[in-house]
């Protein structure tokens, strides 16, 4: 890429100006972490995502703040390691395996484990290098020295001591329960892995005969075809309508085997007919009753959502045929009562969507209740995880306090293979890291890990843990923060925070930035049934990685959803033609200006003081806005300062010197213009980094890249206050001008007369020595400036900060329309006053706000009603 060109190409083209970049990039070895001793480490871990498919609107945003938080940071002179990978997913990914393979007519069976694992990671080599090249399109700055993958070796090293260590302490045990069975891909699920929807479904009114010939006892439920398990009905103990009948038998319709009649404080009386069914294989409630009162356990349904041989006549029916068939026996035999219809919330798989069935099964889980204390309890000291916005705090900790044990165990074949083995006599349990010495007389557990057991050791595993002499762990943990949505604060920032305490003893990362979902322009989840999904890459395609970038970043706060708008993608492709126009127009004017030619101690004007000094504000507002990661603040930081000041106003004073005879103005000017313009693509390379490492190469400039280049500093020497004020001033007068002539249809080629009444000496010196930028953008055909001039007949006029203004336009003004309009800005500025007396007014602003934001609102509220008394002369003057 050649440097200091003088010349931009006529017009902006994100396809070119994005070609090759990145490669350069890694060609340089700019993203990777040096390790330099005397800088301070700065960590990112990437969210894993998926080797499932394509990336989507939501990772590109989640990245895309990574890159701008680490980009900053680098610029900032910190050692930035941002550390790429993907995690295997266990569920999702097997799933996809799986469906390929249906295609070709094969399942995982007929293959066997080794061959499907081939498959497996076959597909993992594929859609990494997918998701690799859509990093690149993005423009991420990751090191990829250092990528990671949730199944190399390094992390299955960690994954086993986790699991090994965790059981040694009595964490991790083994038993039978009821978990969350996912019948279509055959596995356990945990509870956050369950989406609950509401379904129209029934409640089926059952009558249970008393064995003694006595009468029935009623039962209802929503899921009939579980009553073949059934083992015990339940009664409260103090319940006056069934005390009698605890210790009595029932005969179970259909299967008529006779169950005991229990009394269990678990009973709500007052719910339905306050008898319930017992069905301890299908549901946890029932389950814990079970064990209270030694029940059996009957398990009548296969792990694919059949019924087995314990549902009788009913064996090989789908579960839900199942159902259809037995209500319709029960009905034949009398002892359906009643089917009442209900709305009621289902469990479904997240992964295949497949209704999940509670289900008994031994499973490995881990105790959760000490391991959530911890992690509680950091939550009051010093070094706490700090949640960004706060509120999500309270999220996390509800959800800690009220957690279960987790259920770690998949029947997957691809995942971490759990390091347990089985004696094959003697049924003993060995744990270990690896197989035991005589490996042939064990067999290994068949089942893969949770894939958020992996994933909650990320921040640490990724660094060479558990090797805690291992130089990258060392530097770089704990991270600095985690970018990711609020839809995973359960599933995956709980965990790594609880699990890095136990295994590291400290917070895995200082700042959770937890940003929400993109929505569609309506609001809408996008979803393929919807079909209002958007593929990031055909957004880059179209307008750029810049503009998507730009967008996403900054079109929301902290926390809050981002609606996605094509529109705004192409205001925002609008924004960077606008800089590089702007650029254009800059280096055209600096000829072979080098670097060392930037000079600014020349003779400034008083739009160079002014522009330097919106400089400073703008490094200052940004810097802490980033900081605080309001990059929505940023955004509009940037935006008015380049738009506006940079581009409206500062390029088109410039042309006066510039195309003026004073060479040492010439000079000053393409020095300001070359260190704004260099100091603003810095600021703006986080957000857009192709653009601005464009144009900043065909910049005066030190160094080889923008990417290393240092962050802006503020300069307290280029502040002028009083410049700041005296531009002010320009902008509002010509601005006023501008609007009076546009209200007549009075074009700014046609010249009339300009009276300019100043309030004091001080505004009048400021309005003489500045006149040349009041002549050539308001092209009066005079120009009075005075303090006690009188206003011309039949003129329109304009209140300024200090001044005022005067245009007589005999015959175009028409004298009541020139009343009600300056009537309408008595109206407004009424309002500003009103606003900011109430805001001095209120004691909690006055108490908590910094004492210069007090001062801004004294001086508005002074100068509002400066305005105000003006225009109410002028409409007196009028009126006589």
């Amino acid at each position: 890429m050649e440097q200091n060109e003088q010349n931009l190409p006529t017009k902006y083209d994100h396809k070119s100006v994005e070609a090759g970049r990145y490669e350069w990039w890694l060609k340089g070895q700019y993203f990777e972490a040096k390790g330099e001793p005397e800088k301070q480490p700065y960590t990112i871990v990437i969210p894993p995502p998926n080797v499932t498919g394509k990336l989507h609107l939501g990772h590109a945003w989640d990245t895309t703040l990574q890159d701008i938080l680490t980009r900053a940071k680098r610029m900032q002179g910190y050692d930035v390691l941002w550390l790429p990978g993907m995690d295997h997913a266990g569920i999702a990914t097997q799933a996809k395996v799986e469906a390929k393979l249906r295609e070709e007519g094969v399942s995982r069976y007929d293959l066997g484990r080794e061959k499907f694992l081939e498959k497996a990671w076959e597909w993992k080599e594929e859609y990494a290098s997918h998701i690799r090249s859509q990093w690149a399109k993005l423009g991420l700055g990751l090191d990829y020295t250092r990528e990671r993958f949730t199944l190399d070796e390094g992390l299955s090293d960690a994954v086993r001591q986790v699991f090994v260590t965790l059981y040694n302490k009595g964490l991790i045990y083994r038993g039978e329960r009821i978990i969350n069975w996912d019948p279509a891909t055959r596995t356990a699920l945990s509870d956050i892995e369950v989406i609950y929807q509401d379904v129209q479904g029934a409640f089926y009114h059952m009558q249970y005969p008393l064995s003694d010939g006595s009468g029935y006892i009623q039962i209802a439920t929503t899921r009939p075809e579980t009553m073949l398990g059934d083992t015990a009905i339940a009664v409260h103990p103090e319940d006056e309508r069934y005390k009698h009948l605890i210790g009595k038998t029932a005969i179970l319709p259909i299967v008529g085997r006779e169950i005991p009649i229990v009394g269990d404080d678990y009973v709500d009386k007052e719910f339905g007919s306050g008898a319930v069914k017992i069905t301890p294989a299908h549901d946890p409630n029932d389950f814990e009753i079970g064990n209270r009162h030694d029940l059996p356990r009957i398990l009548v349904m296969n792990e694919d959502g059949t019924m087995n041989e314990n549902a009788g006549q009913y064996e090989g029916m789908d579960r839900f045929t199942c159902r259809k068939q037995l209500v319709k026996d029960l009905q034949e035999q009398g002892v359906l009562v009643k089917i009442e219809e209900h709305m009621h919330s289902v469990g479904h798989s997240e992964r295949s969507g497949a209704v999940v069935e509670p289900y008994l099964s031994t499973q490995w889980f881990v105790k959760m209740q000490p391991l959530a204390d911890e992690a509680i309890a950091l939550q009051s000291k010093e070094e706490k995880v700090h949640f960004v916005p706060d509120r999500f705090e309270k999220t996390y900790l509800r959800w800690m306090e009220n957690i279960r044990d987790w259920c770690i165990s998949r029947q997957l074949w691809w995942g971490h293979r759990i390091p347990a083995w089985y004696h094959k006599e003697t049924k003993e349990i060995y744990v270990g890291m690896e197989a035991p010495a005589d490996a042939e007389n064990w067999e290994q557990d068949n089942d893969v890990l949770d894939t958020w057991f992996s994933s909650a050791l990320w921040p640490f595993s990724t660094l060479g843990w558990p090797n805690e002499e291992a130089p990258d762990f060392q530097r770089y943990y704990s991270t600095d923060v985690l970018v990711t949505g609020y839809d995973i604060i359960f599933f995956w920032v709980s965990r790594m925070i609880f699990q890095g305490l136990e295994f590291t003893g400290q917070r895995p990362f200082k700042d959770v930035l937890i940003h929400g979902l993109v929505r569609d322009e309506q609001g809408r989840k996008m979803s393929k049934s919807l079909g209002n999904g958007v593929d990031p890459m055909d957004v880059i395609e179209n307008y750029g990685a810049d503009a998507l970038r730009y967008f996403l970043s900054t079109g929301s706060s902290p926390g809050q959803d981002l609606r996605y708008s094509t529109e705004k993608v192409e205001a925002t492709w609008n924004f960077i033609n606008k800089i590089w126009n702007a650029s254009r127009f800059a280096l055209m004017n600096m000829g072979d200006m080098k670097h060392e030619d930037i000079n600014l101690t020349g003779k400034m004007s008083v739009a160079d003081k002014w522009i330097l000094t919106r400089l400073n504000e703008t490094i200052d507002s940004v810097t802490k806005n980033v900081d605080k990661y309001e990059l929505g603040e940023v955004g509009r930081a940037l935006y008015n300062f380049i738009w506006d000041d940079l581009c409206d106003w500062y390029i088109e004073m410039a042309k006066l010197p510039l195309y003026g005879e004073d060479e040492a103005a010439k000079q000053t000017t393409r020095s300001v213009l070359a260190y704004v313009l260099d100091n603003t693509m810095r600021l703006l390379h986080p957000f857009m980094p192709f653009v601005t490492e464009t144009i900043w190469q065909h910049l005066p400039h030190e160094g080889e890249s923008i990417t290393v280049a240092a962050w802006p500093q503020v300069r307290e020497e280029l502040t002028d206050a009083k410049a700041a004020d005296d531009m002010k001033l320009l902008v509002e007068i010509i601005r006023a001008v501008r609007n009076i002539r546009a209200e007549v249809n009075t074009p700014l080629s046609k010249k009339v007369p300009l009276y300019l009444k100043a309030k004091d000496a001080g505004t009048l010196a400021s309005l003489q020595t500045n006149s040349s930028y009041i002549e050539r953008f308001c092209n009066p055909s005079e120009l009075l400036i005075g303090t006690d001039l009188q206003a011309p007949d039949k003129s329109m006029s304009a209140v300024v900060t200090g001044a005022e203004l005067f245009l007589p336009l005999e015959g175009l003004i028409n004298l009541d329309e020139e009343i009600t309009r300056l009537e309408k800005e008595l109206k407004r500025l009424d309002g500003e006053v009103e606003r900011v007396e109430k805001k001095l007014g209120n004691e909690g602003f006055v108490k908590k706000a910094p004492a210069a934001v007090i001062e801004e609102e004294r001086k508005k509220q002074q100068d509002y009603m400066e305005k105000r008394e003006a225009v109410r002369q002028r409409v007196a003057e009028l009126r006589k």
